[in-house]
C-alpha cells in the first residue's frame, strides 16, 4: 500500500526545486538544447496581480538574446496575463485550463518547441508541475514570491507540503 501512495505522489513531483525563476542558469539550459520557456505569471515571476518590475524585464530580455522564445501560460483572465505580456514582450495564453495537457500543448506550437526542448517554470505542483510533467516537459518548481494568496491556492498549499515532504526524503 505503501508503494502505491508513494507511486501516487510521483506524478506531482518536480523535476527541479528552485528557489526562483530568476535563479535558474538558462545559459545552460539553452546550451543543452532547450528553446523555449514557458512561464506562470503570479507568484512566479511578481506577486498575484503585481504589473512587470525591473527584473522581470530584464529576465524577458536575457531569455531574448539568449535565443530563446517565451511564453506565459496562466490560468488568470486575459487583461492580466495580456498587460503582463506586454511588459516582458513575451506571447500569452490565458484560461490555460492548467494542469490540462492542452495549455501546455498548445503553448509549445506557439513556440515551435517539443516537450525536449521546452522548460515550465512555476510555483505550484498541482496545476503547473503536474500540467508539464503530464507533456513531457522539463519543469522547474520556484518558491511563491509572496506568501498573501487566494484562498483556494492557500488550500492547495497544505497538499503540497504533503507532497513535497515525501519529494525530499526521496532527494
Amino acid at each position: 500500500m505503501k508503494e502505491v501512495i508513494f507511486m501516487f505522489l510521483e506524478r506531482f513531483y518536480p523535476d527541479h526545486e528552485v528557489d526562483s525563476a530568476y535563479s535558474i542558469d538558462y545559459a545552460s539550459l539553452y546550451q543543452k538544447g532547450k528553446r523555449g520557456v514557458i512561464f506562470d505569471v503570479d507568484n512566479t515571476l511578481v506577486p498575484h496581480g503585481a504589473p512587470a518590475d525591473a527584473r522581470s524585464k530584464e529576465l524577458f530580455k536575457k531569455l531574448n538574446d539568449l535565443g530563446y522564445g517565451t511564453l506565459l501560460l496562466s490560468n488568470n483572465k486575459e487583461p492580466r496575463v495580456k498587460s503582463f505580456s506586454e511588459e516582458v514582450g513575451s506571447t500569452y495564453i490565458f484560461k490555460a485550463g492548467k494542469p490540462g495537457k492542452t495549455g501546455y500543448e498548445n503553448a509549445m506550437k506557439k513556440l515551435g518547441t517539443t516537450p525536449e526542448t521546452t522548460i515550465f517554470v512555476g510555483d505550484q505542483l498541482f496545476t503547473d508541475v503536474w500540467g508539464a510533467k503530464r507533456v513531457g516537459i522539463e519543469n522547474f518548481l520556484v518558491k511563491p514570491i509572496h506568501p498573501k494568496e487566494e484562498i483556494q491556492i492557500v488550500l492547495k498549499r497544505r497538499l503540497e507540503w504533503i507532497v513535497l515532504f515525501f519529494y525530499h526524503r526521496k532527494h
